[in-house]
């Protein structure tokens, strides 16, 4: 089984942190690494922080949490465009080869 990489969007409810959203990288390791890297926040988490973006991988479909990192409502719309480009752009690429 190949191993799938995603980026997993989550705010803090009273219940704890729902889950919103999703990107997914396929089985690009590189390319979501390189990404995450890329993202405004902070990977100091606390009670405070509501906002959540975690790079995930699934490995014989067990899906595991790589890295977190918090981030304010402003920083999570740069990621959204950010994350949203590359994918696009990386998609694109795959079409031409």
């Amino acid at each position: 089984m190949e191993t799938q990489f995603y980026i997993l969007l989550s705010l803090k409810t009273l219940t704890g942190f729902s889950y919103y959203g999703q990107y997914f990288f396929g089985d690009d390791r590189e390319a979501a690494y390189e990404l995450f890297d890329q993202l405004k926040g902070n990977d100091e988490i606390t009670e405070s922080c509501v906002l959540h973006i975690d790079l995930m991988e699934t490995a014989e479909e067990i899906p595991v949490k790589i890295k977190t990192i918090c981030c304010t409502l402003e920083e999570l719309g740069y990621n959204s465009k950010l994350i949203a480009k590359t994918i696009f752009r990386l998609n694109n690429l795959n079409e031409l080869e």
